[in-house]
């Protein structure tokens, strides 16, 4: 082709919305067909859409997309792969059914496709289909099916992994990168484009591997979209459960569903507790692997806590950056040595808000010493909290030492004294999540804050047990 497909008489949403008149676009629906039509105009040549399962993906990439895409260019040959020849079909098919629509017409009156047995001498099947009078087709193939003989100038792959199974099987993921590399990317010439959507599955997925070896840009703003380089993959993750802050694109609050009418945060909540490893993979777009887990669930818990408590305690963690997580964890510790967590505050709320949670914990959970780390404006914090909680004697004193050392050095002993109460996956969800998800490949992890608070508290009741309790600290 080699060349930027023509300006479209029409938009894609307005394309989709005609022709699927029962479509119910959310606000990032409207962002997700918009950065499909920069791809079907060919401003985007690479892009990566990982989205949670159930929110529309498919519909728009594999079924409204390619005809839209024939639309705009009767001559662009087309490729959709997926995990099964079958399902491959069946988008073709439903491509079909639109192009021979009274309403496809309407709008690309050019592109048209055989209708029974005429004209003779093109091709469609449930596989194959050809524009009449032009060089354009579609063509579908499952996961390392053929395509000998045929160059594709747009790639679409939906979902080549079917499952949690598939995609944990190195040998399942290691066919799909060989059928990849050596089908995909030789059909492919200069100006091919390829569309890569995903639910994420495991961190060493087609997109995982191509994130490891080629250059992918995170996409933020719409402006990008005017200085992408050509080489550059372009990716945009939908978070289920917003994490970030709002943004041009995600304008959403931090904790609010994706599409809160079909899934909302309450549902969500429920699949993170049943399994936070997947959820961060499938809903979130953040896979781990399993066997990188630092904790993973093995915490212990507790249903009573013992009858002989030695020393009621809290440790806190300040936010150190906009997007970090105040941590804050009261426990009690008894004869053995064994740390009981008794209450939790996890939040990324503003410090003035941060600061009255704390004190009420603290209060609530009759605890007698809070330390609370100064970096990073924790001093303040711990001024303030002294003074909702005057009954409690709050220290704070400087962590200098290194966060990956201290982490990592003390997880076994972490897992070996420190328990949760039974159900603090429905009482903590996001300390649960982001404690039983951390990984021992330190900088691969986004959230270090509840790590370095059990850390912390380890530190204080085991590790410099012999030593003064006074050292390094300043009292208020």
């Amino acid at each position: 082709m080699g060349r930027l497909q023509p300006t479209p008489t029409m938009d894609f949403i307005d394309f989709s919305e005609q022709l699927y008149p029962f479509l119910e676009l959310q606000p990032f629906h409207r962002v997700y067909y918009r950065l499909l039509q920069a791809f079907a105009e060919g401003r985007v040549r690479r892009l990566v859409i990982t989205m949670p399962p159930q929110h529309g993906k498919s519909v728009a990439s594999t079924t409204l997309l390619p005809a839209y895409i024939l639309g705009l260019d009767p001559d662009c040959r087309i490729a959709i792969a997926s995990y099964s020849a079958s399902l491959a079909s069946k988008f073709n098919r439903r491509v079909q059914r639109i192009i021979d629509s009274r309403e496809y017409a309407e709008c690309f009156p050019d592109t048209t496709i055989k209708q029974g047995t005429k004209p003779s001498g093109y091709i469609r099947t449930a596989d194959e289909v050809e524009i009449i009078g032009r060089r354009g087709s579609l063509l579908s193939v499952g996961r390392e099916g053929s395509l000998t003989g045929n160059r594709v100038d747009c790639f679409i792959l939906d979902d080549l992994y079917k499952d949690a199974m598939e995609a944990n099987s190195p040998v399942v993921r290691a066919n799909c990168w060989e059928w990849y590399t050596s089908v995909v990317r030789t059909r492919m010439h200069n100006a091919s484009r390829e569309l890569i959507v995903f639910t994420r599955w495991h961190e060493e997925d087609l997109i995982g591997r191509l994130q490891q070896m080629e250059h992918f840009v995170e996409f933020r703003s719409w402006a990008q979209l005017d200085d992408l380089p050509t080489d550059a993959w372009l990716h945009l993750n939908f978070e289920a459960i917003k994490t970030s802050p709002p943004s041009e694109l995600d304008p959403r609050r931090e904790g609010e569903a994706l599409w809160e009418a079909q899934q909302g945060r309450a549902l969500l909540e429920q699949k993170r507790r049943l399994d936070p490893n997947w959820f961060e993979a499938m809903y979130q777009g953040h896979p781990t692997a399993r066997e990188g887990l630092l904790y993973g669930a093995a915490f212990g818990e507790y249903e009573q806590l013992p009858r002989e408590i030695v020393r009621r305690a809290s440790y806190t963690d300040t936010a150190d950056m906009g997007d970090d997580y105040l941590c804050s964890l009261a426990y009690v510790v008894d004869a053995d040595g064994v740390i009981y967590i008794t209450d939790a505050v996890y939040s990324r709320e503003p410090m003035e808000l941060t600061e009255q949670l704390v004190a009420e914990m603290l209060l609530r959970s009759d605890t007698r010493q809070a330390a609370i780390e100064s970096n990073n404006g924790g001093r303040g914090f711990a001024r303030a909290v002294q003074q909702r909680a005057p009954s409690v004697k709050v220290e704070w004193f400087h962590q200098s030492g290194n966060k990956e050392a201290r982490i990592l050095s003390n997880a076994a002993t972490v897992l070996h004294l420190v328990r949760f109460p039974q159900g603090w996956n429905r009482l903590w969800p996001e300390l649960y999540s982001h404690l039983t998800t951390y990984r021992r490949a330190f900088r691969t992890n986004r959230w270090h804050d509840a790590a370095d608070v059990v850390t912390g508290i380890v530190e204080r009741e085991v590790v410099d047990k012999t030593k003064s309790r006074v050292r390094g600290l300043r009292f208020i």
